[in-house]
């Protein structure tokens, strides 16, 4: 018989946490605020031991196993917020853990799982995605009779997520009038519909994929959680194939608001959290924020959380950061350009064709063997998107062929 989390198991959980996880604080937000013409109040899940709210799952889980089942160790899958919380969890209580991760988990959160377990954990590479090292933790289990500690598929995981909501009433005095929350596998969503349902139905909830990882709203158009065909794992904190069984059980009657943000966009949130905010996100922990840059409308007024979920991200990444999120506002372009091979040439693409605010960021020979035409790989970018017609009537006017370069196409992942 499948069991029916309540709001009461929510409760339990929260006081089973007592004293292990962060009361973290819920902060004003005076740049959200003036975007969305409300309170916009971020919940700081960040400033999480392990930097972000998977601690509360993970704990739950492995605090409730049988002597029998402690002695036998854990294993889990993670992209890495997850892995962290396991062993966090691990290493306070003794029990010995194996981690798999895909390929994908940033190096930072690798090395952070393993300074966090210490000799309790055992961290093991295996698979490009999530679901890839699902399986082989899946696998590991069958043999070893090791415990899985799932990240979102399980009750007590979800009922540990859902402790965030009691605190966050309990600092803002009240239920916000929304909450807006990201959405991987499912398991912080169902924990919050499960109690705010109970305790605050009154409150909108809005859950927030990534556009390239929108495994719920697949689900829910399906009517079952499926299998992504394509999964951009750009968004590696939310970037699951498959939505969870438990958490979509939970969620899909509730009729929760479920809306995607492009990657990009969660790029350019993530640049103004750091440099505005002083808060260094991760790709999903940015996701519920830069929801309410366009996704999410609220009303004038109104009180309205978001969780920032996680912190964990690595300092290499934010070069490919900086580049989809001027891709994404449109201050970025790659073209293939055919210069004649004569003098003079690019003089006249720069003197011609590009504008006064534009600059070239790329430029790069593809094919030198041909003795009439220099075929270019040209990256620009504009000082103010609103010309990019102007620039591709100029490109078109000119004597030389301009082929642009599709963001979405396969060719453009190869350059970043």
């Amino acid at each position: 018989m499948t069991r029916v989390l309540t709001a009461a198991d929510v409760d339990a959980a929260t006081a089973r946490l007592h004293g292990i996880v962060e009361r973290t604080p819920l902060q004003l937000n005076v740049r959200l605020s003036a975007m969305a013409g409300a309170d916009v109040w971020v919940k700081r899940e960040d400033l999480q031991p392990v930097r972000s709210y998977k601690l509360r799952g993970a704990y739950n889980r492995i605090a409730q196993l049988s002597d029998e089942e402690r002695a036998a160790g854990v294993v889990c899958a993670s992209a890495g917020n997850h892995g962290q919380g396991v062993a966090f969890a691990c290493q306070r209580l003794g029990i010995n853990g194996r981690i798999f991760v895909p390929l994908t988990t940033p190096r930072q959160k690798r090395d952070r799982m393993v300074a966090i377990g210490g000799d309790a954990v055992e961290l093991v590479v295996s698979g490009d995605t999530y679901d890839e090292a699902a399986a082989a933790a899946n696998a590991y289990a069958a043999t070893s009779g090791a415990v899985i500690v799932h990240a979102f598929d399980n009750p007590d995981t979800i009922a540990g997520q859902g402790t965030v909501c009691a605190e966050i009433v309990e600092a803002l005095g009240k239920a916000p009038d929304v909450l807006v929350l990201p959405v991987g596998g499912g398991g912080l969503l169902a924990g919050v519909v499960t109690w705010f349902g109970e305790r605050h139905p009154e409150t909108r909830i809005v859950g927030v994929e990534p556009a390239g990882a929108a495994s719920l709203t697949a689900a829910l158009a399906a009517g079952e959680p499926v299998n992504l065909e394509r999964l951009d794992t750009f968004v590696d904190g939310a970037a699951v194939r498959k939505v969870g069984d438990a958490p979509y059980r939970v969620i899909a009657p509730a009729g929760i608001e479920v809306v995607t943000v492009a990657e990009g966009a969660i790029c350019t949130e993530m640049l103004d959290m750091y440099q505005t905010d002083g808060i260094i996100a991760e790709p999903a922990g940015a996701l519920a924020t830069a929801a309410l840059r366009s996704a999410v409308r609220v009303e004038r007024g109104q009180t309205v959380v978001a969780i920032v979920s996680g912190g964990n991200n690595d300092v290499s990444r934010y070069s490919e950061i900086v580049e989809r999120s001027l891709v994404f506002e449109g201050r970025k372009h790659y073209f293939l350009v055919n210069f004649p091979q004569e003098p003079g040439a690019l003089r006249r693409f720069l003197d011609e064709v590009l504008g006064p605010d534009d600059d070239i960021t790329l430029f790069e020979y593809v094919k030198r063997s041909n003795r009439e035409l220099g075929p270019a790989l040209v990256g620009i970018e504009m000082g103010n998107p609103a010309e990019l017609p102007g620039l591709l009537a100029r490109m078109a006017a000119s004597p030389m062929t301009v082929e642009p370069i599709d963001p979405d196409g396969p060719f453009y992942r190869f350059l970043i």
